[in-house]
């Protein structure tokens, strides 16, 4: 193990002592915010530690090994020892690596998933409805809540926009690599020569933002109008102008929202997907720069790279930027995403650990 890993995992076993010293302390739950801070630290720090004082002792037991190569009658066993041991020690500084890995501090978060129809006119929208059938399923798979934020529904079916909240433990970390252009292959339900059309879609994945906390929102930064709600909706569409337009004018951002039943609904799902976009830039601009210095092909943050194709006619999925291809195409449009997911993060770790060794 490298010398500046082994000193970054000592300075964590001495700040695990220090954590469970200040949480035992008299008076600790005095205040509950720094009480909690600590519990969550020591519950993120006690399994890394733990794991490291198990490499430690395969590293003593290797050591007490060696001592008995020179006893004839211990040397086999003392050799069988020593080859398991540095296995272990293998195993457990690549379960090391991955623990040490940088956190993205959003993981946990619930997110806002924007579908937008692209090229492709009607059919656009089509896929971008199945698009979202398909997170939809997924989010029940993993018992996350779905919650419509707004919609532009086209008039075939499916939509023009449509952002939903997904709200579950873990939303962000399993979904954030979907953000790009999905295009779609496929025989459209109105050709009717059975000509192959190419539509495409474009997906944004962004963590929720806490208004209060993540994003400083200035009211005089904000025009608000009012305006009737339209399309489908029962007795409370078009009685009254409960539809809320808000733009950020240093932005330009602009949120509408009308699927709620009262004006002040509406302004409160506005201002929360506001938010959120404005973080989402923020990071968005943060990720462009670390893209500058390194080449990060999972997660650049750059929508308009094309990362997915969908080809109805030989049933598969090919993501372009992992070269995976997947000939189960019923199963993931209807939310069997783990396979692909889980190959996204694992990418992205491999990533992580590249520039973790070249440190």
């Amino acid at each position: 193990m490298k010398p500046s890993m082994l000193s970054k995992l000592d300075q964590l076993a001495e700040r695990l002592d220090e954590v469970n010293q200040l949480l035992i302390q008299e008076g600790a739950t005095n205040d509950m915010d720094s009480y909690r801070k600590l519990n969550r630290e020591h519950a993120e720090l006690e399994p890394l530690v733990a794991l490291y004082q198990r490499y430690q002792q395969a590293q003593n037991d290797i050591h007490d090994a060696q001592e008995m190569l020179n006893d004839p009658d211990m040397k086999a066993m003392a050799q069988e020892e020593i080859e398991t041991g540095k296995q272990t020690m293998l195993d457990l500084e690549s379960d090391l690596q991955k623990m040490l890995l940088p956190k993205d501090p959003n993981d946990e978060r619930n997110i806002l998933l924007e579908i937008r129809a692209g090229t492709g006119g009607d059919e656009a929208a089509l896929f971008a409805g199945d698009l979202l059938r398909m997170y939809t399923r997924f989010a029940e798979r993993n018992r996350w809540q779905v919650e419509m934020m707004s919609e532009s529904a086209s008039e075939l079916g499916g939509y023009k926009e449509v952002i939903v909240r997904i709200a579950g433990f873990g939303a962000y970390s399993r979904l954030k690599f979907e953000s790009g252009g999905h295009r779609v292959q496929r025989v459209p339900a109105t050709e009717t020569q059975g000509r192959i059309h190419t539509s495409a879609c474009t997906v944004a994945v962004m963590p929720e933002a806490d208004e209060l906390a993540d994003v400083v929102i200035n009211n005089a930064d904000l025009r608000i109008d009012t305006f009737r709600a339209s399309g489908a909706g029962g007795q409370h569409i078009n009685k009254t102008d409960s539809a809320v337009r808000i733009t950020h004018l240093p932005t330009g951002i602009v949120v509408e929202c009308q699927d709620g039943r009262s004006q002040h609904q509406n302004k409160a799902q506005a201002m929360r997907v506001l938010a959120t976009r404005i973080m989402d830039g923020q990071l968005r601009e943060k990720q462009a720069k670390e893209a500058a210095t390194r080449k990060s092909l999972i997660g650049s943050g750059d929508r308009s790279e094309r990362i997915r194709t969908y080809n109805y006619p030989q049933g598969r999925m090919t993501d372009h930027r992992i070269n995976l291809t997947l000939y189960k195409l019923d199963f993931i449009m209807d939310g069997d995403l783990e396979e692909l997911t889980s190959a996204l993060i694992a990418e992205h770790q491999a990533e992580l650990l590249a520039e973790l060794g070249d440190e």
